[in-house]
């Protein structure tokens, strides 16, 4: 983890370090040196609603246009959206989504996108910080031209429409309700579920800069689900700030996070054939039913760290489409390049179409089992806790109790001085008990 990157970009209060115009601009700059370097032209910029989004476009643009660059700006745009502009315009060497994802309003980022629309890997992003956090950059004898990209949206909901499957004469419209967290989704949900296909109900679509995410969107669904069975929707899609996460509501109610949802995509992937190499990834936060569910139907499942981006590159390294984590990124490669929550709607909507099934009848495909998630502070040293006894044969035990109907996970907070301990086990009392026992060892002993 490098000293401003966290797991997803450069992410803090706004206009506060690192989210300052001073580091915006720099940002741009180094940005719009490497774009020019590689022998491309332009960076596209989206944002979403927050109020601090304009202020801050405003200084990247400045930045990259004093490097010789163009700057492109779709304005507010999902970030998925920023990907695929940034991999279809002509000379575009990089997109920028101006974002804090489901962070309150007073948060914003910064989300950087190589030419093609994938996000920067671990090497790309200490270059940039070096950047950052070196010598000034010198500007360019030439100034780029600051553009407006006055269809972007437009563009990018024509692309999510392709991928779903035309409604034939006579198939019933599904019924909708569609939470858009007041955030980048408001101006592009409309166009992709639009009443040609979907009989669509919206709520949280008015955001006035100040009410992203508040008290609602993926983070927040007891309205959602209170709508949903108040209207008898089949199904409710809630999306956070920037709509590259999905978290839906079935007909009964039940809220179905990242795993439910890639588990019900795999196998109906795989029962049509197209779920390639039979691989999905998923990260270390999955769920154990998740686990159980891909070995029941013989579905081979790899894990890797923390991370959509880490989910991207071990998909590439196994040759798998479908990955995901279960916060609700979730990346279906043969569609598109990135986490895209509402492409992640289309391909759950199409699996009910298809099916006929409703969907708490394809929830079923996993059991999700009760999970206790703590953080206990420690200091700074970090210790290996696997080398403290006490703590080690805590975990071991608790391992040992749980056997097959359980799991342990351990780590460090990427961000913050914090050691996070989860626990899932077969019913909630005894997982909560298990992941007491740790949390003690830990705060005893570290």
């Amino acid at each position: 983890m490098g000293k401003l990157f966290g797991t997803d970009g450069i992410r803090g209060r706004a206009n506060t370090y690192p989210m300052t115009c001073e580091m915006a601009m720099k940002t741009g700059q180094a940005v719009g040196q490497l774009t020019r370097t590689s022998g491309n032209t332009s960076v596209v910029i989206g944002r979403d609603t927050r109020i601090s989004g304009q202020m801050l476009e405003s200084a990247l643009a400045a930045g990259i246009t004093s490097m010789g660059v163009d700057a492109m700006l779709a304005g507010v745009i999902p970030t998925p959206g920023v990907a695929y502009l940034s991999g279809i315009l002509d000379g575009a060497g990089a997109g920028i989504m101006i974002s804090a994802s489901h962070n309150p309003y007073y948060d914003n980022g910064i989300k950087i996108f190589q030419k093609g629309g994938i996000k920067l890997s671990d090497d790309q992003e200490k270059e940039i910080e070096s950047r950052l956090l070196g010598k000034e950059i010198v500007p360019q004898d030439t100034i780029g031209r600051i553009d407006i990209i006055s269809d972007g949206c437009k563009s990018y909901s024509d692309f999510l429409l392709k991928k779903f499957p035309s409604r034939k004469p006579g198939d019933k419209k599904l019924k909708l309700i569609i939470d858009l967290s007041n955030g980048a989704a408001a101006t592009c949900a409309p166009l992709v579920f639009n009443s040609s296909r979907f009989e669509s109900f919206f709520m949280h679509d008015t955001p006035n800069g100040m009410n992203i995410n508040e008290n609602c969107g993926s983070q927040h669904t007891q309205k959602l689900t209170d709508k949903v069975m108040a209207m008898g929707a089949d199904a409710g899609l809630a999306f956070d700030g920037d709509a590259d996460r999905l978290i839906a509501v079935d007909d009964s109610g039940q809220e179905l996070t990242g795993d439910r949802i890639l588990a019900i995509c795999a196998n109906h992937a795989k029962t049509a054939g197209t779920l390639k190499n039979n691989i999905v990834v998923s990260t270390i936060m999955s769920n154990i039913g998740l686990v159980n569910s891909f070995r029941k139907l013989n579905i081979s499942h790899e894990m890797t760290d923390v991370g959509d981006r880490k989910v991207l590159e071990r998909m590439q390294a196994k040759g798998a489409i479908m990955g995901g984590e279960d916060s609700g990124h979730m990346i279906f490669l043969k569609e598109h390049t990135t986490g895209d929550g509402m492409l992640s709607a289309l391909k759950l909507l199409e699996v009910m179409s298809a099916t006929q099934k409703p969907l708490s009848e394809l929830a079923k495909i996993m059991t999700v089992y009760p999970q206790v998630l703590m953080n206990v502070e420690v200091d700074a040293s970090r210790p290996d806790f696997n080398g403290i006894p006490t703590v080690a044969n805590t975990i071991k035990d608790v391992e040992t109790r749980l056997g097959e109907e359980g799991r342990v996970l351990v780590r460090y907070s990427g961000t913050q001085p914090l050691l996070r301990v989860m626990v899932e086990g077969p019913e909630a009392e005894i997982t909560r008990q298990c992941c007491e026992d740790i949390c003690a060892a830990i705060r005893k002993n570290i």
